[in-house]
């Protein structure tokens, strides 16, 4: 489920410096005025960023569905994964220079099934209710199929066992990733 680049090197430094000026417009109280200048980043898109210290996870948000521009969607989710991310406390402004930043932008979801996830793939599960999602990135540290899911299970709140017993839907994406 590989998906060709769609952004070229120029681009991807574009949104990625979009990403670090939104985070430090939050710091400075202030909104970023500028106007996006570049059709391709107004096309609506599922947008994850994640932010990176010491090769440690320090905030991650996203939108799995394509309910905002790329351009919206990487402002949006940095300042969410710098503030907002209920797994870590608020980014400092100290911490702003440590920080790496990756930005995901997804292909739309599909519907698939468990026997068909294999390694590469973005992951949704939904059961009853609760959800979660993987990244493709997550195989990195998870590269067995069994750990990969009962982690992902686990982080929807379900056994870590639910995906051998009992039916889940599942939906599976491709990214294309890029970091600072």
């Amino acid at each position: 489920m590989q998906q060709s680049h769609t952004f070229n090197e120029e681009e991807r430094k574009e949104l990625l410096g979009l990403a670090r000026k939104a985070i430090k417009s939050k710091f400075e109280g202030k909104n970023i005025t500028e106007k996006n200048t570049n059709p391709k980043f107004e096309e609506k898109r599922g947008v994850f960023v994640t932010l990176t210290k010491g090769g440690e996870l320090r905030g991650c948000i996203g939108n799995i569905m394509p309910v905002k521009t790329i351009y919206d969607g990487v402002m949006d989710n940095a300042v969410n994964a710098a503030f907002n991310d209920p797994r870590f406390p608020p980014l400092t402004e100290e911490e702003l220079g440590e920080v790496k930043i990756e930005i995901s932008i997804l292909t739309k979801p599909v519907r698939s099934t468990i026997e068909k996830v294999k390694k590469g793939d973005g992951v949704i599960i939904e059961y009853d209710g609760r959800s979660a999602t993987f990244l493709p990135q997550v195989w990195e540290d998870l590269p067995e199929k069994e750990d990969f899911m009962s982690h992902l299970c686990m982080k929807a709140g379900l056994d870590a066992d639910h995906w051998k017993k009992r039916p889940l839907d599942v939906e599976t994406y491709s990214v294309e990733s890029f970091e600072e």
